[in-house]
């Protein structure tokens, strides 16, 4: 049996074309600061990025009255347009035959340790609206005849919540967000980089009072680098993650996220240790998460050495040829690294084989016109001899077509048509793919309203820490959706944004743009180029998915030495759209520092192995086996207990990085909501919580 989706289908979940930005609102008026003649523009709140989540921010903000405006550096050419796998998916509740209770789906969301419990919750119960939201818009979720959700299993996830648009699952969120944005009137800002958030009070009275952004549009003879000023006093980063940060990565070309602009303001971080890592196509080509069907399939994976030798690596890792196809087929629901399953000749296994090829300079390839090759001394591949879970799942599916191609094409012809719309056909050649980071778990510390520790500065999206070691598959998607939504109630409700800021110019206006032209000097050693290739090689060789004490500990140095070097000097630039790359890479340096002391704290303070990285140590307790033997090499510590119950905290003060941890908020499952008594809160606006505005979360 094959599945016939007629080709219109295919193209149209596919291709997906974006909307045409409407026309940009000019400036307000312009003021002479620091030499330049700076345009100001004025807004009640302004959100940075427009990915999905800061689509969802805009959009509800915008309906309840708040005078908003969008501002990004690249419209639509972010993580959640440009990138994702076959199982970018949502999560649902209630729903299908599989539903469960919102308690159990919160208690999932957060098994892997380092989450706050009511952030959780607040992820699974506003789940089912996120999801009812983006369908009333547009959005194609999949139905059976009766109106279930079509739902399927992802990683880290037992139930089977996820569901899915296919590859392009997040760029159709994107879409319908965006063309219900632009037909609210939400005014768009493109080419417009954020580059310092401006603040006005002291200590606990600290609050935001713009943002000093960078933009193509703006540069004249009187400022030749573009130099903008956007006057209010609410802000909401939603500009992604730190993609830049690595090397090998999965994230396009050009995602800073906001990690080390928050830094520079005072704004906490915290889980910066908490990362994802998989298999995937790197950015040099089509970047893409080589999960879900593409490994369900069963292709045959193999390197190239320097000599174009082919080696079926993975012959040397596993026993049998059915464990060795088995546990590629669960690298589809297993697809992140996870250091406890390299133990027991686990998924993650495959991870460390593909890390020690590329470590030792072969290429590694995906070819789906082959079966994986027997194990030496083995019987050859066979879709009867599978492990029983595997064997399962491919019945269910139909697919028992002989070549993995023809599997794939089975069940989800769509992983085929995106790759040969970047000029690859994987039903033709190989696939070359490498372990790569792909998300970053961790980001700005934020209450459950959204809220950071500056006043009127919130986060949504990637770019807030609100996931804790691990997260189910597609849950990111649906946080940003939940908390674009949260933020923009809780604006709204504050009445505070229904107008642009009126008045004058804030007073650190001036000083935040000498700051800017203090950092970016013309005659500077530090090239653009050579910060990036430090940061990247840094981040990629020493804080991967295989780490020591001693690598992170002289990282940590190395990256310590960058960022004041980078203080003296500055960085070079040739240009002025080199000078927004110099700010940006400024930024990244110093988000890589801070990454650096978050993990040399964990791993100096007992740190063990968990979601993103093999913690390596001689004395360690778990040991990693190969069909060769102990790779003693690999040898890891493991998780502690208590580290599961607490975040670890950082921040600047007058340049120096501090860490310190906190405790996982707590939910108290055995409390009840009542109608007659809670509605009061509701009607009242109690449950906003609008008096904590400056108090600093625990």
């Amino acid at each position: 049996m094959t599945i016939d989706v007629p080709q219109e289908i295919l193209d149209a979940l596919t291709d997906v074309d974006m909307p045409r930005l409407p026309p940009e609102a000019p400036a307000s008026g312009a003021a002479r600061l620091a030499g330049f003649g700076v345009p100001i523009y004025r807004a009640g709140c302004v959100v940075v990025g427009s990915g999905a989540a800061g689509l969802r921010a805009a959009v509800e903000m915008k309906r309840r009255g708040v005078d908003v405006v969008l501002i990004t550096q690249s419209a639509w050419g972010g993580t959640s347009a440009c990138s994702g796998s076959d199982k970018q998916t949502l999560h649902t509740a209630n729903t299908a035959d599989q539903g469960d209770n919102y308690r159990a789906m919160a208690r999932a969301i957060g098994s892997g340790g380092a989450m706050d419990e009511d952030t959780a919750y607040v992820e699974a119960v506003g789940s089912s609206r996120m999801m009812a939201s983006l369908q009333f818009l547009g959005l194609p979720l999949p139905q059976d005849p009766l109106g279930g959700t079509l739902r399927y299993q992802t990683d880290h996830d037992e139930v089977g919540r996820a569901t899915s648009c296919g590859p392009r699952t997040s760029r159709l969120m994107v879409k319908v967000l965006a063309e219900e944005a632009i037909r609210l009137g939400v005014p768009f800002y493109n080419q417009t980089t954020a580059v310092k958030i401006l603040t006005q009070g002291e200590g606990a009275e600290r609050n935001v009072a713009g943002m000093l952004v960078m933009r193509a549009g703006d540069r004249t003879q009187e400022n030749p680098l573009g130099i903008g000023l956007f006057v209010s006093d609410v802000i909401v980063l939603a500009a992604g993650g730190p993609g830049e940060l690595y090397r090998d990565s999965v994230y396009p070309n050009g995602c800073f996220g906001s990690l080390g602009l928050a830094l520079e303001a005072g704004i906490e971080l915290v889980n910066l240790t908490e990362s994802q890592f998989g298999i995937g196509t790197r950015r040099e080509g089509f970047p893409w998460n080589l999960s879900g069907t593409y490994v369900q399939a069963i292709p045959h994976i193999y390197s190239l050495d320097g000599e174009g030798a082919e080696h079926h690596f993975l012959a040397g890792y596993y026993r049998s040829t059915q464990e060795l196809a088995s546990n590629i087929f669960r690298k589809g629901y297993q697809w992140p690294f996870h250091a406890t399953r390299m133990l027991d000749f686990g998924s993650s296994l495959i991870d460390l084989a593909i890390y020690r090829e590329t470590a030792a300079g072969r290429r590694v390839f995906m070819d789906f016109n082959r079966n994986p090759p027997p194990v030496r001394g083995d019987l050859p591949f066979s879709l009867v001899r599978l492990d029983e879970d595997v064997r399962l799942y491919l019945g269910k599916a139909g697919a028992d077509q002989e070549m993995p191609i023809d599997r794939l094409k089975h069940m989800n012809p769509l992983a085929i048509e995106l790759y040969r719309r970047y000029k690859i056909d994987i039903a033709a050649e190989p696939l070359e793919f490498a372990v790569n980071n792909q998300h970053m778990n961790g980001g700005i510390m934020v209450d459950t309203w959204g809220r950071s520790n500056l006043a009127g500065c919130y986060a949504v999206g990637e770019a807030a820490g609100t996931h804790g070691v691990t997260r189910p598959g597609g849950a990111a998607l649906n946080a940003g959706q939940v908390f674009g939504t949260r933020v923009a109630e809780h604006i709204g409700a504050s009445g505070r944004c229904k107008r642009a800021v009126p008045g004058g110019i804030p007073g650190a206006a001036e000083a935040g743009i000498a700051d800017l032209l203090a950092a970016l000097r013309a005659e500077s050693p530090l090239s653009v180029k050579a910060i990036r290739s430090a940061v990247q090689a840094r981040m990629s060789e020493k804080a991967g998915i295989i780490c020591d004490q001693e690598s992170v500990g002289r990282a940590l140095i190395e990256a310590h030495k960058l960022n004041a070097e980078i203080r003296v000097s500055g960085v070079a630039y040739g240009h002025p759209a080199e000078a927004v790359r110099g700010v940006q890479w400024r930024h990244m340096a110093l988000a890589s520092a801070a990454v650096l002391s978050a993990l040399d704290f964990f791993i100096r303070n007992g740190g063990g192995s968990r979601g993103a990285r093999a913690i390596c140590d001689a004395d360690g307790e778990s040991l990693p086996l190969a069909r060769s033997g102990p790779l003693q090499e690999y040898r890891f510590r493991t998780e502690r207990e208590s580290h599961r119950n607490e975040q670890i905290v950082v921040r600047i003060e007058a340049d120096e990085i501090k860490l310190s941890t906190r405790p996982n908020r707590n939910l108290d499952e055995s409390a009840k909501s009542f109608f007659e008594r809670d509605w009061p809160d509701w009607l009242t606006g109690r449950i906003y919580d609008l008096g904590a505005e400056n108090e600093t979360m625990p």
